[in-house]
């Protein structure tokens, strides 16, 4: 039986719409073992693409491996004897040999199911470390791939499950079936030759063909560079189309930006902005005056001015007459940003009652500048006065929590949603305060952050974000010396080192991961360590503790006491990680610092070294893993948030695009955001392309439908 007794290419749908069962090579237990690996049809098939390759030609031989390294060895099945044993220690025992005649033995422990898997004749891959055993040379438990009767110097090998019960072999014999039936009609391509001519890279079916049967590793390569393309290809496509489709529908605001204002407001501030402050306000103002919405990420070393780039474009806003909020993860940080925006705006001249909420902005005769703070902590009374003036409008700025998109939060004419550290937030969170715009458009979006953890990272290389960038620090900044300490011995040197800056006259914090001693996780708490230096190393020192479970009344003294100087260390939580700004701290030691993932240990240095005199971030650590030592070193090595973020893309993964999860697989088939950056603005560069020659075709759009559902690029497209 022929698949489709017509002429025509197939297309994506055409193959999804095949059934397995069509193969002659797909017997029952075949296609149900598929379906538990999630392969259901001839395109789940045709893209169930190889985990790697092996080349019989350079697979070590028994006498080439080397006892206490990991090794893989392709070997033939002599001999299988499954033993039973007590206490759950049955065994399966398998002899095995090479091509040389070299014999291996291999010993499962608790898999009773490889005496039924493998059998005398069979060839298989092996990997494992190689034991000496009673002088003969053991495998334990190796990770098994059987071959079958494949031919030729280069055969695939499939991810397998130990639950479905089918070999690579077994998968391979059913992809080479469906392309040799697929070859009368040949496979549809819906990339314009012209754009894959420009590209280098070879046609769909060809690349098809070569992914699962290639005969040699450039073969691989040809293969993989265009099916990653499409994959890429296809997102771009989308954001492009919906990107564009907004700038037509005109679903923003065009806000009347008065630079006469803005410029007098920057000569009045107390400090000239850098180059790159000046830059980035200007990429902001040329959004905010277009009339679609402006989705811009603004990255900045911690202590490069993101805040007072923020208040000129919430001034913008305001000046337009509307609404601008700020966003932030913690009461901490709000807090810290109202102060800080207060500050601001007294210095330019406050009069009245509207002192205490941020100042008047005496400037080209405007209104007053009303600028009030909204968290979980406001009492009853005033976040009722709070909520009815920005249902009515008095209310220009706000600076919150989550609270901003509470129960009962309703703005007059909300312009411009500021989101401070959002990768704190989740998805849903940053949606719902963008969505509180009203009928006349929706409000300009600015994302703040000072590294991108990887999901950011992978969605600025998408290019769904504008990106500035504040490479700059203010003046006068003397930077942090980073260093990690993972033996015991070294320790009592970093206390040296912060008795002695306090004795300079200088501060310091000290970071525990957790709150309380816990007998699951062995961490440093904040409380135990605080009762712990308190009567050991800095026992003549004037100590505080500060952490998230410390009633909302009693926290901001603490801060309070620190910014003034009267503690000299702050023993703490990660309730410091952002927002604190006491210049005068010049010591940061993190204990743990292992259990700290990059984007927090380069938040919590930057608390320090804020001012004239240099820091000093300790990375604390007893027996970190190998990965953890990688984390510790790039922060040593790099005070580059953009350069970190790409550390962390390669040590955790890009996370899913299209759902909740941060790390771990990314929801693309082949493509990898790690290793094939460069292929990212290249299927950019074609989707715009695209989209300037009047959209997709009728085969690429039927696919992107079929392929991408809309809750998928919906949640991708709003975060």
């Amino acid at each position: 039986m022929t698949l489709v007794d017509e002429s025509a290419a197939l297309t994506w749908r055409d193959l999804a719409g095949i059934g397995l069962e069509r193969l002659n090579s797909a017997s029952r237990r075949r296609v149900q073992a598929l379906a538990e690996l999630g392969v259901e049809h001839l395109g789940d098939l045709l893209t169930y693409y190889p985990r790697r390759y092996l080349d019989r030609s350079r697979q070590a031989t028994v006498g080439e491996l080397r006892v206490g390294e990991d090794a893989m060895v392709l070997a033939t099945v002599e001999r299988v004897r499954a033993i039973p044993g007590r206490n759950r220690r049955a065994r399966v025992e398998v002899l095995v040999s090479d091509r040389e005649g070299a014999r291996l033995s291999c010993v499962f422990f608790n898999q009773p199911w490889r005496a039924k898997q493998l059998r005398e004749g069979m060839g298989a891959v092996l990997y494992g470390r190689l034991e000496a055993f009673r002088g003969a040379l053991q495998m334990t438990n190796p990770v098994v791939d059987l071959v079958g009767d494949r031919t030729g110097a280069i055969f695939a090998v499939y991810p397998l499950s130990a639950k479905a019960a089918i070999g690579t072999w077994e998968i391979a014999d059913m992809v080479g079936e469906a392309l040799r039936r697929c070859e009368r009609r040949g496979i549809a391509d819906p990339v314009p030759t012209d754009l894959l001519a420009s590209h280098g890279l070879c046609g769909r079916d060809e690349a098809l063909r070569l992914i699962h049967s290639p005969e040699s590793f450039a073969d691989v390569t040809r293969a993989r560079n265009r099916l990653v393309f499409d994959e890429l290809l296809r997102m771009q496509v989308v954001l492009v189309g919906r990107r564009r489709a907004r700038r037509l529908a005109g679903e923003g605001i065009a806000h009347e930006v008065d630079r006469v204002l803005l410029d007098g407001f920057r000569q009045r501030l107390p400090f000239e902005l850098t180059g790159a402050q000046s830059r980035t306000v200007e990429e902001i103002l040329a959004d905010l005056a277009q009339p679609w919405p402006m989705h811009r990420l603004l990255q900045g070393e911690v202590g490069s001015g993101k805040t007072v780039v923020a208040l000129i474009a919430m001034l913008a806003v305001f000046c337009g007459g509307r609404q601008a909020a700020l966003m932030a993860p913690t009461e901490v940080l709000a807090e810290q940003h109202h102060l800080g925006l207060s500050e601001l705006l007294r210095s330019l001249g406050a009069t009245g009652r509207a002192a205490a909420h941020g100042g008047r902005l005496a400037l080209g005769g405007t209104s007053p500048v009303l600028l009030e703070l909204l968290t979980g902590r406001i009492r009853a009374g005033a976040r009722d006065g709070i909520l009815a003036g920005l249902a009515t409008g008095d209310v220009h700025m706000v600076v919150g929590t989550h609270a901003l998109i509470g129960e009962g939060v309703r703005y007059r004419s909300l312009g411009l949603a500021v989101v401070d550290e959002q990768h704190r937030f989740g998805v849903e969170q940053r949606a719902s305060l963008r969505a509180r715009g009203t009928a006349d458009g929706l409000p300009d979006v600015l994302v703040m952050t000072a590294t991108p953890i990887p999901r950011t990272a992978a969605m600025t290389v998408y290019g769904d974000l504008d990106v500035s960038r504040l490479d700059e620090l203010p003046a006068g900044r003397a930077g942090v010396r980073t260093e990690a300490v993972s033996q015991p011995l070294e320790q009592p040197a970093v206390w040296e080192r912060l008795r002695a800056e306090v004795a300079a006259g200088h501060q310091a914090y000290v970071v525990c991961p957790l709150i309380e001693e816990s007998e699951k996780v062995e961490a440093s708490g904040a409380e135990a360590t605080y009762a712990e230096l308190r009567a050991g190393a800095l026992a003549d020192l004037r100590v505080g503790l500060l952490h998230g479970r410390l009633p909302a009344g009693e926290r901001e003294p603490i801060m309070a006491s620190f910014r003034r100087g009267e503690l000299d260390v702050l023993v703490a939580t990660t309730v410091i990680e952002v927002g604190v700004d006491v210049g005068n701290a010049t010591v940061m030691v993190i204990l743990g610092a292992d259990r700290f993932g990059i984007a927090q240990l380069h938040q919590l240095r930057g608390r320090v070294g804020r001012g004239d005199a240099p820091g000093w971030c300790f990375l604390l650590s007893d027996n970190p893993s190998p990965t953890a030592l990688r984390r510790l070193q790039a922060l040593v090595d790099s005070t580059d948030g953009f350069e970190l973020s790409e550390v962390d893309l390669d040590l955790r993964g890009e996370g899913t695009l299209m759902d909740s999860r941060q790390t771990g697989r990314s929801d693309l088939k082949l493509a990898s955001l790690r290793r094939d950056r460069d292929w990212v603005p290249r299927a950019r560069e074609a989707a715009v392309a695209i989209s300037d020659a009047g959209g997709p075709g009728p085969i690429l759009a039927d696919e992107i439908a079929l392929l991408l559902s809309d809750a998928d690029i919906d949640y991708f497209d709003k975060s």
